[in-house]
């Protein structure tokens, strides 16, 4: 029997009517660049993670990127990260001209391993960017609790987590600035590249829209070196539909997985700790 990992065609079914609706609603207007519904989708994710602000751009990449810039790391600085992470992670360090240094990961949850990263802490440090990899936030009372002592900008890599959730508050809504990405196997994806980043700084928030709008104050004037990292219209009209259901599908993942935890409980496999503690009971499947 052959189970594909990911089908797309199959949710694109499911709500086909108002991805369509949404599609044309763009194709009529012919609004492509920043449109309405760039600002609206800006705002109900904002909305969804808890924050003030929300600033849509081209990629999860560059939502990283864009975090990094606006909290002021550069070239020489350090950035403690994960070893156990998408190339993606890493990279935006890099493009930014810093370096990061990896922390090993915990075998409980495959997060860094907290009682490890104080430990690389150097005078060069300037930021921690800590990922919530497959979905599982990492202990962030004590992120935030390191970077507080040591003065340090704490950046979530979210890019696999929109949805979660740590000490009932949403990730991104965590650190200092998240960045997310919509690419289309995430849980919430579009129907081609696309990121966002949420904080509750206004700093931050105006120096993103700045950089990815080749660091443009007003029209023409150019007072930064930025990107070119724009959310389509089309891509944020798609997404705010997906939105509406994102907390529907989220669960139907985790009822998946405790069905999958269950059924391979009596065979010898390592699940990650954290994975074992579903929301779900098992009678259900019983």
């Amino acid at each position: 029997m052959n189970v594909p990992l990911l089908n797309l065609s199959r949710q694109y079914r499911s709500i086909k009517k108002d991805i369509d609706k949404a599609i044309k609603n763009v194709l009529d207007k012919q609004n492509f660049i920043l449109g309405e519904d760039v600002h609206k989708l800006e705002e109900e994710v904002a909305k969804y993670c808890g924050t003030k602000y929300a600033v849509s751009c081209a990629s999860g990449t560059d939502a990283l990127i864009l975090a990094l810039r606006a909290v002021d790391i550069k070239s020489g600085d350090e950035v403690i990260t994960t070893s156990y992470s998408f190339v993606a992670t890493s990279e935006a360090i890099h493009r930014v001209g810093a370096v990061p240094i990896f922390c090993d990961i915990s075998e409980e949850d495959y997060n860094m391993d907290i009682k490890k990263m104080e430990k690389l802490i150097t005078k060069k440090t300037k930021a921690i960017l800590p990922v919530h990899l497959y979905g599982q936030s990492i202990d962030m009372t004590s992120v935030n609790g390191i970077a507080k002592k040591h003065k340090l900008k704490v950046i979530e890599d979210a890019c696999q987590a929109m949805g979660a959730k740590y000490k009932n508050k949403m990730v991104g809504n965590l650190g200092d600035v998240a960045a997310f990405s919509f690419f289309p196997t995430k849980n919430l994806g579009g129907f081609g590249d696309g990121g966002i980043l949420t904080t509750n700084d206004k700093s931050i928030y105006d120096t993103s829209k700045l950089l990815r709008t080749h660091g443009m104050g007003q029209q023409y004037l150019h007072i930064e070196h930025g990107y070119n990292s724009r959310l389509d219209t089309l891509q944020a009209a798609v997404l705010r539909v997906k939105l509406k259901h994102l907390d529907k599908w989220v669960e139907q993942r985790r009822s998946n997985a405790c069905f999958f935890n269950k059924s391979f409980e009596n065979i010898p496999v390592v699940i990650p700790k954290q994975m074992k503690n579903c929301y779900h009971t098992y009678h259900q499947y019983t």
